[in-house]
């Protein structure tokens, strides 16, 4: 470990306070990049931490300032035992308000957009994924307890709540483990994983209809079903993980007018983001056979209007040999500047990477563990 690794190690631990058995660790900011004045003011990183480490923090980027800025959920709650909790799993901005989705503490954290300062919380068992439209708030729950097992027999289901209040006004139930969903057309639309159930994975999406917050289908698509993305042209982009043996990760496309799968593309695909037209992906396969991580990752950005790849590697100045285990990502809405994260290890901080739109890296800086999911905050709101 480097000299200055164990001189900031020393400030915290004389710095911290103690909330229990709970180390809290001070914020610490640096300047990255050129300052930025624009609608966007910048955007929050939620760090999942590994799970049972009880490590989930969030950070924030100031575009105005250039500024990066860890643990700052410790710093505005001070008071709050076990600060934000145990695996953090989502991260969004509605009404004035950000959400974190908090798994293995069975939690939505609720605090203020700008000083994040807690409002509250909406106990839900083992969530997922967020979505919100017309007031309401729907949030994905695997219910069950955190197992494997080739025959679970718990249901998922989405809890809808009501954003003013925060209360539960409706569950339900989808397929087993559901995770990420996405409404298009007056439609929620849920991917089902089966993930606790190996070798039984699930292979479908449930549709529901908004108005009576009803599953009114399935549709069939692929194994172990991850993420969502719906795009302008009325298709739905969902992710696959595979079954981690002789089953790859691919991307398949479904009509969300006619509710079926119309094409598949045929590359790995962990994570994306939508921007416009283009979806930006980035694939990292574990193998159960070689029991490793595939050493090399893709890079891929897809038009959603012709289903083809623009390019195979949107990192152009070989800087992707430097992230071990890609695992966030995101689009400045403006710039278009492309932001990856490192996870690494897992187990220790990891890297958030600033690319330009043409695949350059800017900077890079030093996040919380495992750092995953991104909201940008504008000035307008959200």
């Amino acid at each position: 470990m480097r000299t200055s690794t164990w001189i900031c190690v020393l400030c915290s631990l004389l710095l911290c306070g103690c909330r229990g058995e709970v180390v809290v660790y001070p914020p610490e900011e640096e300047q990255h990049g050129e300052t930025q004045l624009t609608d966007a003011l910048g955007f929050y990183l939620l760090n999942e931490g590994n799970m049972g480490s009880n490590k989930a923090t969030l950070d924030y980027y100031d575009f105005t300032s250039a500024t990066y800025r860890r643990n700052i959920y410790a710093e505005a709650n001070p008071n709050v035992a076990k600060e934000l909790g145990d695996v953090g799993n989502d991260l969004k901005i509605y009404g004035g308000r950000l959400y974190a989705v908090i798994n293995c503490s069975n939690k939505v954290e609720v605090m203020d957009a700008r000083t994040c300062r807690r409002i509250g919380q909406i106990d839900v068992p083992n969530c997922r994924y967020l979505r919100f439209h017309g007031g309401e708030g729907y949030l994905t729950s695997y219910a069950g307890p955190v197992v494997i097992k080739p025959d679970y027999e718990q249901l998922g289901y989405v809890a809808r709540f009501d954003t003013a209040t925060l209360a539960i006004t409706g569950e339900c139930l989808v397929g087993f483990q559901p995770d990420e969903l996405e409404i298009a057309g007056g439609k929620l639309y849920v991917a089902n994983s089966g993930g606790y159930m190996v070798p039984n994975y699930e292979n479908t999406v449930s549709v529901i209809d908004l108005t009576t917050f009803t599953e009114t289908k399935r549709i069939p698509v692929a194994v172990n079903l991850h993420h969502l993305r719906a795009d302008r042209h009325g298709q739905l982009w969902v992710s696959s993980r595979g079954d981690y043996y002789n089953t790859p990760s691919r991307l398949y496309c479904i009509d969300t007018q006619t509710d079926q799968v119309t094409d598949s593309v045929d590359m790995a695909v962990s994570n994306f983001w939508l921007d416009g037209d283009s979806l930006y992906c980035y694939s990292t396969e574990w193998s159960y056979i070689d029991m490793e991580t595939k050493p090399s990752h893709n890079y891929c950005i897809i038009d959603v209007k012709s289903h083809r790849p623009v390019t195979d590697n949107f990192i152009t100045d070989g800087t992707d040999q430097k992230i071990k285990t890609p695992y966030g990502i995101s689009v400045h809405p403006l710039t278009k500047d492309i932001y990856v994260t490192d996870a690494k290890n897992y187990v220790t901080p990891g890297t958030l990477w600033c690319f330009s739109p043409e695949g350059e890296a800017r900077w890079s800086v030093r996040t919380g563990d495992i750092p995953a999911h991104f909201a940008f905050l504008y000035k307008s709101g959200q």
